[in-house]
C-alpha cells in the first residue's frame, strides 16, 4: 500500500490516472483502475478489480465492490465522443459487477446517483438516468436509457424498465417486473408487462406513514384501479381528496406529469 498526503490505503497494484483527484481516506484496492477526470470523495472505498472513468464524479462514504465498471462510455449509437459525465452522491454501496454509463448530448448530459442508495450485483444504470435517495436495487435489476427511479423505491430482481420511464417514490416492483410505462407512487407492481398489484402497504409502514395518509391512498388506488373511471375521471373524482391529503396530491401530480402514461 501507499499513501499521498493524506489519502490512504493505495494499492500498489492498482492503476491511477494523474489527473484523478482522490479525497481524504481513500482506498483503492488492488488491479482496480481509476481513470482521468475521476474524482473520489472522503473515505469512499474501491475494492479490487474496479474501472472507473471519466468525467466522474463519485461522493463520500461510498463502496464500490470488486468488477463493476463506472462512467463508461454510453451505450447509444448517437455517442460521438462529447464529454458528458457519471454523478453519484454520498453513502451508496454498489455491490459486484454493477455497469453506471455516463449520460449523452441528446439529453442532460450526465447520469445522475443520489444518496444512501442499496444496488445490489449485477445492476446496470444506462445513460441519463436519473436516481434519487435511498432506493434499493435488486441482483439484476436493469434501467435502459433516460429512466428516472425516484427516493425510496425498490426494484426487485431482474426487473426490467424501459427508456423514459418514471419508477415514482415508494413504489415497490416483484422480481422479473417488465416495466414500459410509469409507476406512480405508493404502489406495487408485477408481471410481464407489469400490472398493478396493490398498495405497497410494507414500505408505508416501514417509513412510518400515517393512518390518515394510508386510508387516503387506499381510496385513490380504489377510484383509480377499480372504478372503471377514465385517468382523468379519475383525477377529477380525487380533487377534493388531495385538498386534505398531501400523498394523494402527489400521487395525482405524478400523473398529470407522465409522459409514457401510467401502469394500469
Amino acid at each position: 500500500m501507499r499513501s499521498k498526503g493524506r489519502v490512504t490505503l493505495i494499492d500498489d497494484r492498482a492503476v491511477i490516472h494523474p489527473g484523478a483527484r482522490l479525497g481524504e481516506g481513500v482506498s483503492v484496492g488492488p488491479f482496480s483502475v481509476i481513470g482521468d477526470k475521476v474524482s473520489l470523495g472522503d473515505e469512499t472505498w474501491v475494492g479490487p478489480h474496479v474501472v472507473i472513468n471519466g468525467p466522474t464524479e463519485i461522493g463520500r462514504r461510498n463502496k464500490i465492490f470488486q468488477f463493476s465498471s463506472l462512467g463508461e462510455l454510453p451505450q447509444d449509437k448517437k455517442y460521438r465522443g462529447e464529454e458528458t459525465r457519471l454523478v453519484i452522491g454520498d453513502d451508496n454501496v454498489i455491490r459486484e459487477y454493477c455497469t453506471f454509463n455516463r449520460g449523452t448530448v441528446q439529453d442532460r448530459g450526465e447520469t445522475r446517483i443520489g444518496n444512501k442508495n442499496w444496488i445490489m450485483a449485477y445492476v446496470h444504470i444506462a445513460h441519463d438516468c436519473v436516481i434519487g435517495d435511498s432506493t434499493i436495487f435488486a441482483n439484476n435489476a436493469s434501467l435502459a436509457g433516460h429512466v428516472t427511479i425516484e427516493d425510496f423505491a425498490i426494484l426487485g430482481g431482474f426487473t426490467l424498465v424501459h427508456q423514459f420511464c418514471v419508477v415514482g417514490s415508494y413504489s415497490f416492483t416483484a422480481m422479473n417486473s417488465v416495466v414500459a410505462k410509469d409507476i406512480p407512487p405508493f404502489l406495487m407492481i408485477a408481471g410481464h408487462p407489469a400490472q398493478p398489484r396493490g398498495l405497497n402497504l410494507e414500505g408505508l409502514r416501514r417509513h412510518h406513514f400515517d393512518s390518515d395518509a394510508v386510508r387516503a391512498l387506499k381510496n385513490a388506488y380504489k377510484v383509480l384501479y377499480r372504478s372503471g373511471y377514465t385517468i382523468n375521471e379519475a383525477i377529477d373524482h380525487l380533487a377534493a381528496s388531495a385538498e386534505e391529503n398531501a400523498v394523494v396530491q402527489r400521487l395525482i401530480d405524478f400523473i398529470r406529469r407522465s409522459r409514457r402514461g401510467i401502469v394500469r
